[in-house]
């Protein structure tokens, strides 16, 4: 099994994470020209799952022996399973709100808002689950990004006035509420599945009933791809926008459309199997709170590229500028923490 073995690197994975986790949301724009984020959503959790397999016959079973991925998920306890499994079961419902939020409100909004509140909450879990790090540094880094969040809440409000004559209003409330109820729930998914790992990589063994990061990942998505057959038909039968849907507009796409959707699953999976690898060495409070600066990217894909905030007052732009500098020294506050 491969495993990061010093902490500068677990910071790089870290930041390759930041950058998957921060990206998958343009595979959804991009096929959101044509298609429903219910339907692409579908492919997407294909390709966490098939990225989960992969990675663990792959990466997972270097060596062999007691750490290799078959063996491993043998021993794994019912209780360890049970909770990967709910982690992906509430990671879904999360993602599944983040969606519905992108394809209201944009990325520059659902991102920061959603997942700046996850992972400011989830530092916090994580941190009483398995606290490693400088508590001060860490808790201060996550205060310098509470305020990163409000300038671009405060931001977007302005956008929203500034599109209140076109009626559009409604639809920016939704994509709030919606973001701040995804950010609650995913600041709790990660806290269920690093439980379940063993993080002491150079052991002989891992402890019993434990799982590598590559089993818990694989678990995870298992949930994930299960509780999806009850939340996404619940999202198409109840949309936020747009007229009720069935699985059998599924079936009418393309095979380049569900490409892209299946492409936004490896890139989530990529930056998810890399993270838990890196929470071994960086701590799993560290691990994800650095990861969930996603914020960032996402934000800057949706104002530079998508053109999300196209419009707005002068002041939103400065907002959105301060947000930029107080995440990016939050989350160098929180690299400091774990040196």
């Amino acid at each position: 099994m491969y495993y990061c073995n010093n902490y500068a690197l677990a910071v790089v994975f870290c930041v390759v994470t930041m950058f998957c986790w921060g990206s998958w949301g343009n595979t959804q724009k991009l096929a959101g020209k044509t298609w429903r984020y219910e339907l692409f959503y579908w492919d997407y959790v294909l390709g966490v799952v098939l990225f989960a397999i992969v990675s663990g016959l792959t990466a997972g079973s270097l060596g062999g022996g007691e750490w290799s991925f078959l063996k491993n998920l043998a021993q794994a306890s019912p209780a360890n399973i049970g909770s990967a499994l709910l982690g992906g079961v509430v990671f879904n419902a999360a993602n599944i709100l983040l969606a519905a939020a992108i394809s209201i409100a944009g990325m520059s909004v659902a991102f920061p808002v959603g997942i700046g509140l996850a992972l400011v909450l989830g530092v916090v879990v994580n941190y009483i689950i398995a606290p490693k790090g400088n508590p001060v540094l860490i808790f201060a880094g996550v205060a310098l990004i509470v305020v990163a969040i409000l300038c671009n809440a405060f931001a977007y409000k302005l956008k929203a006035d500034a599109s209140e004559s076109t009626g559009s209003t409604k639809g920016i409330g939704k994509g709030i509420v919606l973001s701040i109820i995804c950010g609650i729930l995913m600041a709790f998914f990660y806290g269920f599945v690093a439980r379940t790992m063993d993080m002491n990589f150079e052991a002989a063994a891992p402890e019993a009933g434990k799982m590598t990061p590559y089993s818990a990942f694989f678990i995870f998505t298992l949930g994930i791809f299960a509780s999806n057959f009850i939340f996404n038909a619940i999202a198409m039968r109840f949309p936020v926008s747009g007229e009720p849907i069935t699985e059998k507009e599924y079936f009418k796409g393309g095979f380049p459309i569900h490409l892209v959707g299946i492409l936004g699953g490896l890139i989530w999976g990529l930056g998810n199997g890399i993270n838990l690898v890196a929470a071994g060495k960086a701590g799993p409070a560290i691990s994800y709170g650095l990861g969930q600066g996603a914020t960032l990217v996402s934000a800057l894909w949706g104002i530079l590229i998508w053109k999300e905030f196209k419009g707005a007052p002068k002041k939103a732009n400065v907002l959105n500028f301060a947000m930029f500098v107080l995440f990016l020294i939050g989350l160098g506050i929180i690299i400091k923490a774990g040196a």
